[in-house]
């Protein structure tokens, strides 16, 4: 499992995305779109998948995994698209996108209106196997809204499922336990130093993603 270089690849994309720079990049530029509960992230990798540039922007118009906010989405997608391409000083054409499995297809839509062609679609937790090298076992992708699996062996996927229950839920439960807003909830959940007791109040939550995960397996 090629799990070092993952985490040296997110980290080179996030350090690009919060410092909104880009790299030097050679050969063709690969695009991909995640329309994500928690976020929509715009990404850009060169010929050799190294992170060339990446912008994001908190997501509102997309419930577990399907687009709400069609208009809105479009929106947020065609501005992600610009950012990044004032950044590279070239226009981007084509793009990849993930969706959860047992998602249609049709959030794709979202993306071409944006003027980016789709060239491939793939489910969540099959694009992330894919990265990780992993050819037998299971693969569980925890996003804003669901929890997603999939399943492998000899490297071809068996068997895909998604369910609803995510980092959205965690925040949920936490507004309602600390009496805060949602957004409230969201920046206490994410500083480190209220870990401990954050995992105490959303233990259930966590407790839920397991009963999809062994479930399926």
């Amino acid at each position: 499992m090629k799990l070092d270089n993952c985490n040296k690849i997110l980290e080179d994309f996030s350090t690009l995305v919060r410092d909104k720079k880009s790299n030097d990049y050679k050969g063709r530029l690969k695009v991909g779109v995640d329309l994500g509960t928690a976020n929509i992230v715009l990404s850009v990798l060169d010929e050799d998948n190294r992170p060339i540039a990446g912008a994001t922007y908190p997501s509102t118009v997309v419930k577990d995994g399907i687009v709400v906010d069609y208009i809105g989405a479009t929106r947020v997608v065609r501005m992600l698209k610009e950012q990044v391409e004032d950044m590279l000083g070239t226009k981007l054409t084509y793009a990849a996108t993930a969706i959860p499995p047992g998602i249609t297809e049709g959030n794709t839509k979202v993306i071409e209106s944006a003027d980016l062609e789709v060239v491939n679609i793939v489910d969540e937790p099959t694009a992330a196997a894919e990265v990780l090298g992993i050819t037998d076992g299971a693969v569980v992708d925890v996003g804003g809204g669901t929890t997603g699996i999939s399943i492998l062996k000899d490297g071809e996927v068996i068997f895909t499922a998604d369910e609803a229950t995510g980092g959205t839920h965690m925040t949920l439960v936490l507004a309602g336990f600390l009496k805060k807003s949602f957004e409230e909830a969201e920046e206490y959940k994410k500083d480190k130093k209220n870990e401990n007791d954050v995992f105490t109040i959303v233990k259930p939550v966590v407790q839920k993603m397991a009963s999809i995960v062994k479930k399926y397996i």
